[in-house]
């Protein structure tokens, strides 16, 4: 979980466009950032589990 410095400072505009850090709305992670959800893998499942993401489904074989 990111401390609330971090998020804020990943918020506010970078020097240097690179230095941009990508973090899950829910929880604040910066890694398994998926940027078609902007969400991280853990709270993407979390999400898919109970059905909350539109068009999400789990795969069985």
């Amino acid at each position: 979980m990111a401390t609330e410095a971090q998020i804020a400072k990943s918020k506010g505009k970078q020097k240097f466009p690179t230095r941009k850090v990508n973090r899950c709305w829910k929880c604040g992670r910066r890694h398994g950032y998926m940027r078609d959800f902007d969400l991280c893998r853990i709270c993407f499942r979390e999400l898919a589990d109970r059905g909350e993401i539109p068009g999400i489904t789990r795969s069985s074989w």
